[in-house]
């Protein structure tokens, strides 16, 4: 598994033969579907979604879906606040069980609530890209070993990160995590996720 890369597919939300774009990307071998709700403006929960969710499912490819209301940026077309929210997140699980997703960043900056949530659907994950570092102004500490370890996916965001490459699994490894947690979190439930 080490060295490994997975490759995956993305399609604008809307636009003409999204699905059968990801049809071909599949065919090809990639392994799921990237989405970035501040960059590409979308909503998770208009219409033109659904032939996305629905050839994600019936093909059994994850979603990573960049969907937390954080970082807003003036640089962004679209105002993330609008689009974006664990509510709104939680209207695609229910509408489409069986759908993998993970969101990026814990959820930053509705940390808690996306917590809540991976205790609720087996079929979300969380990433922990930017969000243990303490880059983020999160109010609390975001101890890891308090969360569902079979749902949480180490992230790093390399090489687009302002600090070293290796801060977020100094903090990882310092969290008070036991050695399967930590298989898990560093390479296990990525592995699962992805079906690699």
């Amino acid at each position: 598994f080490a060295g490994k890369v997975t490759g995956l597919a993305t399609v604008f939300p809307g636009e003409d033969d999204a699905d059968i774009i990801l049809q071909e990307a599949f065919d090809l071998g990639l392994k799921g579907v990237k989405l970035h709700a501040h960059v590409q403006c979308f909503d998770m929960n208009s219409p033109d979604m659904n032939r996305v969710y629905e050839c994600c499912l019936n093909h059994q490819k994850p979603m990573v879906m960049h969907v937390s209301r954080e970082p807003k940026s003036p640089a962004y077309k679209c105002d993330p606040y609008e689009l974006c929210s664990v509510d709104k997140l939680e209207t695609v699980l229910k509408n489409f069980p069986g759908l993998k997703i993970c969101v990026p960043h814990l959820g930053f900056d509705e940390i808690f609530a996306y917590k809540s949530l991976i205790e609720k659907y087996d079929t979300l994950w969380l990433d922990t890209a930017m969000a243990v570092t303490n880059y983020f102004p999160i109010k609390e500490a975001v101890l890891l070993n308090q969360y569902r370890s079979d749902r949480i996916m180490y992230g790093s965001d390399f090489p687009n990160i302002p600090y070293a490459w290796d801060r977020e699994l100094k903090v990882i490894q310092q969290d008070n995590l036991s050695q399967e947690s930590l298989e898990k979190i560093c390479w296990r439930n990525g592995a699962e996720f992805f079906q690699v």
